[in-house]
């Protein structure tokens, strides 16, 4: 008897080592999950959860871009509970988009630690819904994405749940750099949600940059042995194309709401080019042609509101191309920075110079008025927003301002309207964009709560400028298309004894941009 108890517990101690030092023996063997039809199961690992597991142990930043229902997080969570067991004072904070989605991997960690033989379990020494201590000092502990936790003691793991889901992310992880200074590691874990985004940026980061401290882990849901096309059909089915390509294939471009659809913005970013010319003291003056006096162009500013939050932008867009020539962002202040829009409209052809006038805007637009710039965009007080239409049967003159204020006015009427011009414009591919400082911002130009905007800790300040500059492209068109028609009324007056110079359509043959000053017919054209 005494040699069989001394076999047994030669057997339970090298099983205990044995789980030390490999997770993936841990989980295969002694592991148990609640599976949501067939209760408690063993989690007999599939070969990419342990090749998985594996690389979560050998790398201490781990970003993970998956597939949906792999057992990612309960994988997370048994590998949380491995490092826990095995290491004193191990530190384990869960963050995910709510704390109920954090909650549940905790209990996920709680039902393995439960079903474990005795010998492996650890004491418990405090235990609630959203954490969990041992006596060895250490626990695991579940927060929302909206608290400070990441800010708190010294992390020995970091988790974050649908990192790209996380309005706050970038935040949270700047504040878990002094937490993880000690030698913790992060496991990221998401499905796509678009480009340009922190989780995204992490990803790529991980690809591309060879000094990076992320390894990446890209689990297709082709990895999972029991999936095969069918399965995939049924998931476009269910989810939609759009819906299945983020959540099932992995594809970022496809993937979130951004107003401009991704592989739009993909195509734009291939034509993007390097500036000719780069101005200022911090070179943020970008150019890429100069000025051709035989052109038309209109200058449109966005005014930082002076928090240092957001940026001062402009575009110079040549009218009758739809071509972007030249680009500001920086942080000048406004007084500045109108006179910095005075000059540059000046260069470009004495521009039509259209300002948003929100806010702090008009300490941007009061050193153009008192530099008298003659070609600045005025909007009607009583329209309370551009109506091109009312614009055209007043007619547009500038000279009586009494009725007109100052620059654009950006509200909840006129926003929509420059948004639709925007994704209407780009999505006929018309525009003609250089910038990959416009077009990264795109890419994190999403719908949230119906309302288009950039996600949070990014801004919007060329791309609002951009799209205030097409749809006041059609606006200018529209007024020069309307000094046209002045013109032709205006020579349709012209009269001689003889008869009517400006001769109309008489005949078929005619342009009806003929005169005859007595010595046969010229033509008008020149005049337009």
């Amino acid at each position: 008897m005494a040699n069989k108890n001394k076999d047994l517990k030669s057997i339970i101690r090298d099983q205990y080592m044995r789980c030390s030092q490999d997770p993936v023996f841990f989980m295969r063997n002694y592991c148990y999950i609640q599976h949501p039809k067939r209760g408690k199961i063993k989690f007999n690992l599939y070969k990419f959860q342990e090749e998985s597991l594996e690389e979560l142990r050998d790398n201490r930043y781990n970003v993970i871009l998956k597939s949906r229902q792999l057992g990612i997080s309960t994988l997370s969570a048994g590998f949380a509970l491995w490092s826990m067991l095995f290491n004193e004072d191990f530190n384990v904070l869960v963050i995910a988009t709510t704390q109920e989605v954090a909650k549940n991997l905790v209990t996920k960690v709680r039902v393995m630690h439960d079903n474990l033989p005795s010998w492996l379990k650890g004491t418990i020494e405090a235990d609630n819904k959203l954490s969990l201590k041992f006596k060895n000092g250490s626990q695991i502990k579940a927060v929302s994405s909206a608290t400070t936790g990441a800010r708190s003691e010294a992390l020995s793991l970091l988790i974050v749940d649908e990192a790209a889901f996380i309005r706050n992310i970038e935040e949270i992880w700047i504040a878990s750099q002094a937490t993880l200074s000690t030698g913790g590691g992060a496991i990221v874990l998401s499905t796509p949600n678009g480009i340009g985004n922190w989780f995204h940026q992490t990803w790529v980061d991980g690809e591309t940059n060879p000094k990076t401290q992320w390894h990446n882990i890209k689990l297709h849901w082709t990895v999972h042995p029991e999936r095969d096309q069918a399965w995939r059909e049924e998931q476009t089915q269910l989810l939609g194309e759009k819906g299945a390509a983020q959540e099932c294939d992995c594809d970022f471009i496809s993937s979130g709401h951004t107003v401009v659809d991704g592989p739009i913005l993909q195509r734009y970013e291939e034509n993007c080019m390097e500036p000719i010319e780069m101005r200022g003291y911090d070179n943020a003056y970008w150019i890429w042609e100069y000025p051709d006096y035989s052109r038309d162009y209109v200058v449109v500013a966005d005014v930082a509101r002076g928090d240092g939050a957001d940026w001062s932008a402009f575009h110079v867009i040549d009218v009758q191309d739809i071509k972007q020539v030249a680009e500001y962002k920086g942080k000048l202040p406004p007084k500045d920075f109108g006179n910095m829009l005075f000059s540059v409209a000046t260069e470009w052809n004495n521009a039509l110079l259209a300002v948003e006038n929100a806010n702090i805007g008009w300490a941007a637009i009061q050193p153009i008025l008192d530099r008298g710039y003659e070609n600045l965009f005025y909007t009607y007080k009583d329209d309370g927003y551009v109506d091109l239409d009312i614009q055209l049967r007043k007619g547009y003159d500038t000279k009586d301002k009494s009725q007109m204020v100052p620059g654009v006015s950006t509200t909840s009427r006129t926003r929509p309207l420059m948004i639709s011009a925007l994704e209407m414009y780009m999505r006929e591919g018309t525009p003609i964009i250089r910038s990959k400082r416009l077009i990264q911002e795109l890419f994190v130009f999403v719908w949230m709560n119906g309302k288009a905007q950039a996600q949070v800790g990014y801004n919007d300040d060329l791309t609002m400028s951009f799209a205030i500059g097409l749809w006041l492209r059609d606006t200018s068109l529209k007024l020069r298309q309307q000094g046209i028609e002045l013109n032709k009324r205006a020579l349709s007056q012209f009269q001689k004894t003889s008869g009517v110079i400006y001769t109309g359509k008489n005949n078929k043959n005619d342009t009806g941009w003929n005169w005859n000053p007595g010595d046969g017919d010229q033509g008008l054209t020149w005049l337009l």
